[in-house]
Order: structure tokens, then C-alpha cells, then sequence
């Protein structure tokens, strides 16, 4: 199956999870999901005010100043920042007051002149250049308006945001509880790090990695454990997974194989049914997808690199589905290939690729290593091009879209460095 058709069956079959609400504390909403749309109770700022330092003046006044033409007002009064608005004085025409940015601009005043285009000789100030109505003022509500949505549910909370929110005077915002994210590891083979694998042994990197995705997905990570080829206890583990997580990811022995087990143990799970179980993309052909207890279980390779590329096609999508919220975007970049690459008809492709920005452009270079189980072909890969099952390949030259992962890449002469 295509992914495409693996997530569209996928939502058809699971409903979006029933996530209860928590209230914490501004900064500690700091990439939690808000669970309730947030209006602005009045409006901010909740009264006209000055943007910069200067002089708050009738605009009419000011028609016709120049350098060599300056009109003379006189200075009736200054107002400083942290005024009440009811204590400014009002002014005339052909008056001015002194003000201070943030400052409450003066009954009878509609803008302010910068303090570079006037000069003050005690209590007449000579304007050089003419102000227009609203120039230089920040009017009330120009921010939020009484009633106008802020945050809306869903918004994953960003820094400004916080901000957004503290600027009415909340201290405490509702979000979604975490989804819990079940990662368990499977092969006889495997060691946790830290510990020293025997001839024959590697140690366990995929776990590691898919823990630190979900986090980056705001989610829970649920450490399952590694365990044996042994499906009695892989069939037990998933089962205790269902009872505490929102959904399940497996690495290893996904495949046909003798010692791929985990498929017969998803299987022997009560109402355990199969998605899907071999997915055109590369790398990752094994991947399965089943569901059981109305919760989804991925069944990822359990080669970090095919890891990786199953949780962005099929796990990512299913968190945000199940959250109700939408993926971020992610940044891409467009460059030039620097040699042909091909692609499995029907099949979706992760291509790993060193993206170097150049005085003409950035280059685009497929790495010649592409193994499933190297690291360090994202390690030493700043991008992603994906070729979708339509992508037959590119040839070289041909201007193509990457999705970055890393920092983009200088051609400094010989040696490469960090934009």
C-alpha cells in the first residue's frame, strides 16, 4: 500500500482521542497544545498612545513645516510613560506637550512629532516637518480589539504567544493533556546504551531517537523497553502498552523473516486487526500498521534511518489526527541536484542530501551512502528529498524542493562551513 492510502485508512478507522485539559502556568504552556480559544477581554493597548519620544501636537498644526520653514508651538505640559490617561491635559491648537514613548497621548492631540524633527527654546518648540493624523501613535486597540481571539485551540504555544497571553493579564492557560507515545524495541540482538554489547550485539539507537521525536512532537514518551525474540513477551508488553498509551510504536523484526515476530504477536492482541503490512516507501518497505483496542500500532524497522522515515510518513500525521492539531511547517529549500537520482516506481523515497549554499544558488548532493541502518547518513545530511510514488527521479540539474533537517552549508573554498 501507499502511504498515502495507509493514512487514509488509518482515519477511517480511529476516532480523534478525547484528551482531557490541565491548567498550568504561562511558561510551562511553552510548546503544550492550547485546549480552549482565548479572546482578548479589552483592548489592548487600552487607550491612544505615543510611539515614540516627542511632542504630542494637533497634525494640522505642523502642515507646511519644513527646515527652512519651521512653525513655533508652545509647550503646554509633558506626559511621561505610566501616566493615568484621565490626568493628561488637553490641548489647543497651536499648543504641544512633551511626551515619552508609551506615554497617553493628550486630549485634543491626533500625533506626535519625532523629537529629531523639532527643537524646543523653553516653552516654544519650532516643528520641521509635517505630521499626518495618526502619525506616530499607537492607537487604542491596534493590538487586540475586546473580544478578538488571541490563541486559538490547537495552537501549539510559541514564546510570543506567552507573550500575547500575559499582555492581558492571565497567569494560567487550559492545554491538552500529552498523548502517550508507547516505544518498544525488539531483537535478541540489542543493548540499551550504556550497556556493552557482546560479539554479535549492537546497541540500541532507534528507541533513543523515536523517544526524542515524540517529545519534539509535544507528546509523551512511554519507554517499553527492549526486549527478545520472544513473542509470548513482546504479545505481553504491547498489551500492558495499550492499557497506558495512546498509541504504540515497535522497532525491529517487523519484516518475514523467521525471527520477525512482532506481526504475529500485534495479531494474537484481542481485536487486533492489520492496516496495513508493507508500505511502498524506501527505506521502510516492512513497516506495518495495525490497530488494536481502537489505538494504533506502528511497526517500524528497527534500522534507525527507516525508523525515522516511517514516523515522519505515518506516525507524525496520526499524532496530529489524533490531537486534533496540524503538523508545523517545515522549513524547505530549493536547489539545483548535482546528479541524477532514481526512484522505485510506486514507491515513496527519503533521499538523504547535502544542501551547499552557493554565490549562484544552493547545490543539492545525494549522499553516495544510503543504507537504512547508517547514522551517519543524517548525521552528514542537512536535507530530505522525498520522492513521492508518482517520481520516476531527477536528473541532474533539475531544480528540486529539499526539506532541511540541519543548517544549510557554505562553500568556502576548499573547506565547508555553517551559514
Amino acid at each position: 500500500m501507499t502511504v498515502s492510502s495507509v493514512l487514509e485508512k488509518l482515519r477511517g478507522s480511529l476516532r480523534p482521542a478525547q484528551l482531557d485539559h490541565e491548567e498550568t502556568t504561562l511558561i510551562e504552556a511553552l510548546g503544550r497544545y492550547a485546549a480552549e480559544d482565548v479572546k482578548c477581554p479589552h483592548d489592548l493597548p487600552g487607550f491612544d498612545r505615543a510611539a515614540v519620544d516627542g511632542f504630542a501636537i494637533h497634525a494640522e498644526d505642523s502642515f507646511g513645516a519644513s527646515p527652512t520653514n519651521p512653525i513655533e508651538l508652545r509647550v503646554v505640559g509633558r506626559v511621561e510613560a505610566g501616566a493615568s490617561p484621565d490626568t493628561v491635559p488637553t490641548i489647543s491648537r497651536g499648543e504641544a506637550v512633551l511626551i515619552f514613548t508609551g506615554a497617553p497621548l493628550p486630549r485634543g492631540a491626533d500625533a506626535v512629532l519625532m523629537a529629531e524633527h523639532c527643537t524646543q527654546l523653553g516653552e516654544i518648540v519650532q516643528v520641521r516637518r509635517q505630521v499626518r493624523p495618526t502619525e506616530n501613535v499607537s492607537r487604542r486597540g491596534e493590538d487586540y480589539m475586546a473580544g478578538e481571539t488571541i490563541i486559538r485551540r490547537g495552537t501549539r504555544l510559541k514564546p510570543w504567544h506567552i507573550a500575547a497571553l500575559a499582555s492581558t493579564g492571565r497567569t494560567r492557560i487550559r492545554v491538552l493533556r500529552r498523548l502517550r507515545v508507547g516505544i518498544l524495541s525488539t531483537g535478541s540482538e540489542l543493548v540499551e546504551p550504556g550497556q556493552s554489547p557482546a560479539p554479535g550485539q549492537v546497541v540500541n539507537s532507534s528507541k533513543p531517537m523515536l523517544i526524542c521525536l515524540a517529545i519534539q512532537e509535544g507528546c509523551e514518551p512511554v519507554d517499553l523497553g527492549t526486549l527478545p525474540d520472544d513473542i509470548d513477551l513482546i504479545r505481553s508488553r504491547l498489551s500492558e502498552g495499550l492499557g497506558r498509551c495512546d498509541t504504540i510504536i515497535t522497532t525491529g523484526g517487523s519484516s518475514v523473516g523467521e525471527k520477525d515476530l512482532v506481526p504475529e504477536a500485534v495479531s494474537g492482541l484481542p481485536g487486533a486487526r492489520f492496516i496495513a503490512h508493507g508500505i511502498r516507501m524506501r527505506p521502510g518497505r516492512p513497516t506495518g500498521v495495525a490497530i488494536a483496542a481502537q489505538k494504533p500500532i506502528f511497526l517500524l524497522s528497527g534500522f534507525p534511518v527507516a525508523a525515522l522515515a516511517g514516523f515522519d510518513a505515518l506516525v507524525r500525521p496520526t499524532i496530529h489526527y489524533l490531537r486534533g492539531t496540524r503538523p508545523e511547517p517545515q522549513a524547505t529549500v530549493r536547489g539545483v541536484l548535482s546528479r541524477r537520482v532514481s526512484n522505485h516506481a510506486g514507491t515513496r523515497s527519503y533521499l538523504r542530501v547535502r544542501v551547499i549554499a552557493t554565490p549562484d544558488g544552493c547545490l543539492v548532493e545525494p549522499l553516495m551512502l544510503t543504507g537504512s541502518g547508517l547514522l551517519s547518513t543524517l548525521t552528514k545530511a542537512n536535507g530530505l528529498l522525498v520522492m513521492d510514488e508518482a517520481t520516476e527521479g531527477y536528473d541532474e540539474g533539475q531544480v528540486v524542493e529539499v526539506q532541511l533537517i540541519d543548517n544549510l552549508w557554505h562553500a568556502n573554498g576548499d573547506a565547508d562551513e555553517f551559514l
